[in-house]
């Protein structure tokens, strides 16, 4: 096998090292910006190749340890061996890059990157399930960096501790079954008092597979609920009700949920997010503030304590459905929430003619592209925009910038995920 000396000169949006083998670029698993190493080639392509680390030959201040006994093959996370204060210059470099190529914009100022603790935040997730016979054994845990694979994973730091610790435990549940073959997935959901599992059953169980995993809830003080078929199947096994909730106690609420509702991944830093976005809204009690893909209400009912009116646009049904129970639950009368494919054009909606003052976008990674074509209209002079991707967030800031007379005042990073590449960001715009 061949190997080659190589230096690190620049760290990819996926967390990996990029160095120039005879000025083709090789993009190196493992490999952090600075260091000199010893590398093979795994795969070879027209316009690069990728490597990956055989040995460092020099190592980067910022190097540090991965807690984790599967970093390197399991795909969760790809920047555990840096450190978390580099990661996030990291990602702040991401967004400033995809700003400048891409937007051709810059914010005025650079927000101080958001952070709260590194690990056992993430309360929504869903393992893949697979149950191997050469191994005899079930594995429970991502995918491989080859996703064809599930990796075999006895515990996860990131995940909270509740699940995390207890990976090798589900899968030697999973593999006592008799329907070891037909469980696919289990989604993880937790509240502030609830840590709920969701079995993905492709067949019906049978009642000592449904004794065993009543019997492993209650060992564990975990809800168990199946799905055997889509979404609206998902029903309670033990207890037989599963009370889902995350308190937002700044705005005195309690939002309510379902196991495979969206909701933000990390429950300290969507506090933070929270209060970083209202005070860039810069609320006034007489404001009209529209909120477009709103879920359940994450931010429209905090605005809606604080300003006159607030109208949450979501495209699926069922969660409008649930945002309307919670403003109701929290006596908040000042909120209208409406169900729209924000992908179509909605222009000539009652809901988007009406005048707003402020409005706030939280979109999927494909970003807001067709709202901008009819929003933000005369009257509104403040946007702000949290983004679950750096490349759809830029392109749409180029928008607002060249078509809509905004200007970027303000940018930053938040480590919703942290010791993955994932960048999440929220930005400001004004008139």
């Amino acid at each position: 096998m061949q190997t080659f000396e190589v230096d690190i000169t620049d760290l990819t949006h996926d967390g990996r090292g990029v160095a120039r083998i005879d000025g083709k670029t090789v993009f190196v698993a493992g490999a952090l910006p600075g260091e000199r190493a010893r590398i093979h080639l795994t795969k070879r392509s027209r316009h690069f190749d990728e490597g990956k680390v055989d040995e460092l030959l020099s190592r980067s201040p910022d190097r540090v340890e991965p807690r984790c006994p599967h970093f390197g093959t399991c795909s969760g996370c790809s920047l555990q061996h840096l450190a978390p204060a580099a990661q996030i210059a990291a990602k702040q470099h991401v967004l400033a890059e995809n700003f400048e190529r891409i937007g051709k914009v810059a914010p005025q100022r650079w927000l101080e990157p958001l952070t709260d603790e590194p690990w056992g935040y993430r309360r929504k997730g869903r393992l893949s399930v697979k149950w191997v016979a050469k191994k005899d054994k079930a594995l429970v845990g991502f995918r491989e960096d080859n996703p064809r694979f599930v990796a075999d994973l006895s515990v996860c730091h990131t995940l909270l501790p509740e699940v995390g610790e207890r990976l090798g435990a589900l899968g030697a549940l999973v593999g006592s079954l008799e329907a070891k073959r037909e469980i696919a997935q289990i989604e993880i959901a937790a509240g502030d008092d609830t840590v709920a599992l969701t079995f993905r059953n492709l067949q019906p169980l049978s009642e000592a597979d449904r004794a065993a995993l009543v019997a492993f809830g209650q060992a564990h003080d975990l809800a168990i609920l199946l799905q055997p078929g889509g979404p609206d199947s998902v029903h309670p096994l033990w207890p037989a009700e599963v009370p889902l909730s995350f308190r937002i106690p700044a705005y005195d609420l309690d939002i309510t949920f379902r196991p495979l509702d969206f909701i933000q991944v990390n429950a300290g830093m969507n506090q933070r997010m929270i209060a970083q976005a209202l005070a860039l809204l810069d609320l006034k009690p007489s404001d009209h503030v529209l909120d477009l893909f709103c879920g359940l209400g994450n931010f429209t009912l905090p605005i809606a304590r604080t300003a006159a009116h607030v109208a949450g646009v979501e495209g699926e049904a069922a969660l409008v459905a649930r945002s309307r129970e919670n403003a109701q639950r929290n006596g908040i009368g000042n909120v209208e929430f409406f169900a729209a494919d924000l992908a179509a054009d909605q222009r000539a909606t009652p809901w988007a003619q009406a005048r707003y003052d402020k409005l706030l976008l939280d979109p999927p990674r494909s970003g807001a592209a067709a709202v901008l074509d009819y929003l933000p209209r005369k009257g509104t002079d403040r946007i702000v925009y949290v983004s679950c991707h750096p490349g759809s967030l830029a392109r749409d800031a180029g928008t607002l910038v060249e078509r809509h007379g905004f200007t970027l005042v303000a940018a930053g990073v938040m480590d919703m995920f942290p010791h993955t590449a994932h960048v999440e960001s929220i930005a400001l715009f004004e008139r």
